[in-house]
């Protein structure tokens, strides 16, 4: 009697690169809620100013007037929204993959790795866009009307690779506190959130209670104003890997819930 050995092949167990690649296509499966929906809001905020910045101009026709009318469009903060919403979307995003993606047998710190990847690659294509439209909007001289949402004095003066740094760093900053939040409430759910956000105003208030009391206010901005835009958001650094790194262990003992 002859005996055939059969080997069957093991089954191929992917490594952790792949699995944090695989997260990060796990977030980029509704490219719409993280790519596509923002830039639609934002181009549809910048139609209507476009639209408020030519009936003002059409009504001013001395040319030191509208001179002052172009120097007040520089205070828009008409494109800040983008920040605040791509908060939102890492918040969603970890609360809506992350018992999938454990159910998927991913560890939860590929998860989370490959979650701040995205992150990260998203805050680089939001600031290379919106560096874009800054560059459009001042070879234009503000879309020919003057107007200011890409280059406002929010996001300082200084050239392009400067602006394009600065939103950046202020994506990162906003993507990691949400991922934080995103942990937070993964982990302790409405609760757990509502006392982040507690003790995140609590901070607040007892740093503006100190200022007001020591009557630094003077001195903070004069920090502001010799650390510059792009010095202030390299500092902002500091809070987003705290962030980061707080979302990290957060999220190690939290449990998948249905």
């Amino acid at each position: 009697m002859t005996a055939i050995a059969l080997t069957q092949s093991p089954t191929r167990t992917p490594g952790a690169l792949q699995r944090v690649v695989n997260v990060v296509k796990l977030h980029f499966a509704n490219p719409y809620t993280v790519l596509i929906n923002p830039w639609i809001i934002l181009i549809g905020i910048f139609l209507v100013n476009l639209a408020i910045w030519a009936i003002i101009m059409s009504q001013v026709t001395d040319p030191a007037d509208r001179a002052d009318v172009t120097e007040g469009f520089s205070y828009s903060g008409s494109s800040l929204f983008i920040f605040v919403y791509m908060m939102i979307v890492a918040i969603q995003a970890m609360n809506q993959t992350f018992s999938f993606a454990l159910g998927m047998s991913v560890t939860r710190r590929d998860y989370y790795l490959g979650s701040a990847l995205t992150f990260v690659l998203l805050s680089a294509v939001f600031a290379v866009g919106m560096a874009v439209l800054a560059a459009i909007e001042e070879a234009t001289s503000g879309w020919g009307v003057g107007g200011r949402m890409f280059t406002s004095i929010y996001f300082g003066d200084g050239p392009w690779f400067e602006r394009l740094a600065f939103v950046f760093l202020a994506m990162l900053f906003f993507f990691f506190v949400g991922a934080v939040a995103a942990t937070v409430f993964v982990r302790w759910k409405a609760l757990g959130l509502t006392v982040l956000l507690g003790l995140l105003g609590l901070i607040t208030l007892a740093f503006v209670a100190l200022v007001t009391f020591t009557r630094s206010w003077g001195s903070v901005g004069e920090w502001f104003a010799t650390t510059g835009f792009l010095g202030s958001a390299l500092w902002s650094l500091v809070i987003s890997a705290v962030a980061g790194v707080a979302g990290f262990f957060i999220l190690r003992r939290a449990t998948p819930r249905g």
